[in-house]
Order: structure tokens, then sequence, then C-alpha cells
């Protein structure tokens, strides 16, 4: 990654073969486009004065297609909020990004303390690893931690200050799942490199690279697309107009 922010305050993830995707979905990766766009213009003060017309343009069928993302299973162990909360955040991400670290330790918990606690929003985690074994690895020892109900507390260790900077090794990852209160080490062990693991983070990584993520962190409000570590305002803005559209298709 590098030392440098990206306008978007992102980071991209290395070149490689782009998949075959539907209209449909490389519509929604357009969008993706222009939504990062403007989020990362609406911090310079010339863009801040201008007119409304300016915005993003609704695209309903590919934020239709989006919207269906939302997986509001309660058995998932990568998720936090109601399965039945008028909104979902999904979030495309990886241990290794410092800029998910910063949404995960400024933001993510603003959004719990506002949203999640009162039954307005889910997050839905996405396993997104681009940057090499490490990121897979870790990737793999999050869905691990998640099956023994420690997700949250393994996430909260992996993002902390500092942490990134040590590597995500086997040993480390072990320490990691210890500091996060994972009870069985050896199952979080064998879970980690099992085929299970490997599947779902598979399965993560093959539905952002199929809607045209290509950075950390990437994020689905109800299926509006926002890219990169927003000010909490651009999340706030996208979870109340979320909500409020959620409410009235209800009535």
């Amino acid at each position: 990654m590098s030392s440098s922010p990206s306008p978007s305050k992102g980071s991209v993830r290395p070149s490689r073969k782009p998949l075959l995707i539907s209209a449909g979905v490389a519509l929604a990766a357009v969008t993706l486009g222009i939504v990062s766009w403007q989020a990362t213009s609406t911090e310079d003060p010339a863009a801040a004065s201008a007119p409304s017309s300016a915005s993003a343009p609704e695209v309903p069928d590919g934020r239709a297609e989006l919207m269906k993302l939302a997986r509001r299973d309660a058995n998932d162990k990568l998720t936090t909020g109601r399965a039945d909360a008028p909104v979902v955040l999904i979030e495309y991400s990886d241990f290794k990004c410092g800029y998910c670290g910063k949404f995960a330790r400024d933001t993510e918990p603003e959004l719990v303390k506002k949203y999640v606690e009162d039954g307005t929003l889910r997050i839905e985690w996405r396993n997104f690893p681009i940057f090499g074994a490490e990121s897979e690895a870790a990737a793999k020892a999050a869905w691990a931690a998640g099956q023994q109900d420690r997700f949250g507390a393994f996430h909260a260790a992996a993002y902390a200050d500092g942490a990134k900077e040590k590597g995500f090794g086997e040993a480390r990852l072990l320490e990691i799942a210890k500091e996060a209160g994972v009870p069985d080490l050896d199952r979080f062990a064998k879970d980690m490199g099992g085929e299970q693991a490997a599947a779902a983070v598979a399965k993560d990584q093959e539905e952002g690279y199929r809607i045209g993520v290509t950075s950390t962190p990437s994020f689905l409000v109800n299926g509006q697309p926002i890219a990169g570590a927003q000010p909490i305002s651009a999340f706030t803005s996208a979870i109340a107009k979320a909500e409020q559209a959620a409410r009235a298709a209800a009535k």
C-alpha cells in the first residue's frame, strides 16, 4: 500500500485479470466509481458549494441488484445487528489495509452506538484480502474466530493501533485469537487452515470482484456504494436516506 492517501481514502488492490461480469453488475461498478469521486470531492470547499444537480444519478436497476447482496442470515457469524434491520451496511475489507483499520477504530464504533444498538443498522463483513498471503491468512483466521462467536473481538484486536505492523503470520494470528478470547485455540487453528474457511473467504472475495470492488474499504448501504474510509458524515447521511426509503417502502 502506498504511504500517501489516495483520493478515495482506500487501498487499491494489485492488478489482476478482471472477471467477466454482467451488464447489470457493470452498471453497479460504474456507480461505485461515481460515488467514490463524489465522496472525495465533498471534502473540497469548492465542491461543497456545487449545486445539488451535481449529485450522483439514481440507478434503480443497479441499486436493486446490489441490495440483494445483503444476506440477512441470522446464523452469519461475521455480522453485528439484527437480521431484520431496515438498513444493511456491507463492508469489503482487508486486515492489512490501513484505511480499513481507520474505519474500524474511528467510524464503525460510532455507527454501532448510533444505529446498530437501536436496531436501525446491520453490518455484514466481507473478507476481501488483496495484499497477499498474510491478508488471506488473516481473513481465514477472522472466519475461524467467528465460528466460536469471537469475530467482533478478533476484528477489534486485528485492527488495533500497530497490529498490522506486527504481521499476520500463524503464530501472530494465534496470539490475536487468544487476545480476542477465542476459547478453543486448537479448534481455531484447525478451522483457520480448513476448506470451509478457504471457501468462505473465496465466496466473499468473488462477490466483491463481481460488482467491481477495486479497493478497500468499500461499502454498500442498502445498495448505495461508498468507497474509502470517508468521514462519518458520509455514512450517517447514507444510512438516514436508506432508513427513510426502507420505512416508506414497508408502509
